[in-house]
């Protein structure tokens, strides 16, 4: 199996779990509280930023030109496309962006950040390929099961779209191009990453759903 194929198999709990997560079936079910979902578009806005910067650090180690022009692509996109659904949200609810990254959204962006600096161009690869995967799959089976007249119909539409799907494809059609011929070693510390940044996409719409912020940890632990 490719690499992509062994490293979708792996996180199959994971993903149900995000599947089965409140804010998600909520979300489908055109439930979720505003105050929730506004916080999670502050929060995804913020995270959106430095997941351009990590797709930019991983162009600068890109191997040929073909792929810095992918990566920096990928990270325009991460700005202009998706920015723009966050606008349509933040005009529709009447907010703006007027928050700190939080517990969910700092330890998943400073995870990506790090990665890519510090680690290989390959490791690197694998743990930005989540962020696309998830949200493909989650938005393809939101989008069979969603209820009709859903507040949350952009979104939804955003991320089943044939659009998006084909900017996943190209990620992961990059992520096997890229683990073949890695030694051991680079494929389980690939797969690590893969799994890591899957964990971190459940936890970010966790902290989301229970809107933790820096003040309600430091509450929690006193």
């Amino acid at each position: 199996m490719s690499f992509t194929q062994d490293a979708w198999a792996s996180i199959t709990g994971i993903y149900q779990d995000i599947l089965d997560h409140p804010f998600n079936r909520e979300l489908g079910e055109g439930t979720l509280k505003e105050e929730r979902f506004q916080f999670y578009m502050k929060q995804d806005s913020l995270y959106l930023e430095d997941f351009a910067r990590a797709l930019a650090i991983a162009a600068s180690k890109a191997p040929t030109p073909d792929d810095i022009v992918l990566l920096l692509d990928f990270s325009k996109g991460a700005i202009v496309a998706e920015r723009s659904l966050h606008q349509f949200y933040f005009d529709f609810f009447k907010i703006q962006l007027d928050a700190e990254r939080e517990p969910g959204c700092f330890t998943y962006t400073k995870f990506l950040l790090s990665t890519a600096s510090h680690e290989s161009y390959e490791v690197g690869i694998a743990a930005l390929l989540p962020c696309f995967w998830i949200y493909r799959e989650v938005g393809l089976h939101i989008h069979k099961n969603a209820k009709p007249d859903n507040t949350y119909q952009n979104w939804i539409d955003m991320y089943s779209s044939p659009e998006f799907s084909a900017v996943v494809d190209q990620a992961i059609d990059l992520t096997d191009r890229v683990a073949e011929g890695v030694n051991a070693p680079t494929r389980e510390a690939m797969m690590d990453a893969f799994i890591k940044s899957t964990q971190l996409e459940w936890m970010f719409w966790d902290c989301a759903y229970h809107m933790r912020t820096w003040a309600s940890a430091s509450l929690h632990s006193s």
